[in-house]
């Protein structure tokens, strides 16, 4: 018989693009090359080689220490190369067992957990049970503050 999956652990969801991953920085590359958005988005191969943002990867991994940390991202459609490239860069960049951790959905409001790192408030995000942390915002504007917010609140009591 199989181990129950469950844990006591407090679930926390972590986008990849603008939060794990810094999908910006290579738009910005791409448009200044001449190509428009919907060249860039059915580009293949594009997601493995992503620089992450800054403080992301150690963030993820602190995180993961005290929560069961899962990252929750919507694909690109016009783009089926995209949900190859989030699980290959999931385990370039945060290790092999993290590429169970990932969960491709239009609706993020269908999970459930206490916290949702997103840097934005699309596909369910506000539909989401728990709390949405936005990162990029003046409140959450970096790793840092979202990390200082998360451990006051939740490990420093």
């Amino acid at each position: 018989m199989r181990e129950s999956l469950k844990t006591d652990k407090s679930i926390i969801y972590i986008d990849m693009d603008g939060v794990l991953v810094n999908y910006q920085e290579h738009l910005d590359e791409m448009l200044a090359k001449g190509m428009n958005q919907f060249q860039i988005y059915k580009m293949k191969g594009v997601f493995e080689n992503l620089k992450p943002m800054p403080g992301a990867i150690s963030a993820f991994n602190s995180l993961a220490l005290y929560f069961d940390v899962y990252i929750l991202s919507t694909p690109m459609w016009s783009n089926p190369d995209s949900w190859a490239g989030k699980r290959i860069w999931v385990e370039k960049n945060l290790g092999e067992n993290a590429k169970k951790k990932l969960i491709l959905s239009h609706n993020k409001g269908l999970v459930k957990g206490k916290y949702l790192i997103d840097d934005r408030e699309a596909n369910g995000v506000l539909d989401f049970e728990g709390e949405h942390i936005k990162f990029g915002s003046e409140t959450y504007p970096d790793w840092n503050e979202v990390l200082n917010y998360i451990y006051k609140k939740e490990i420093i009591k």
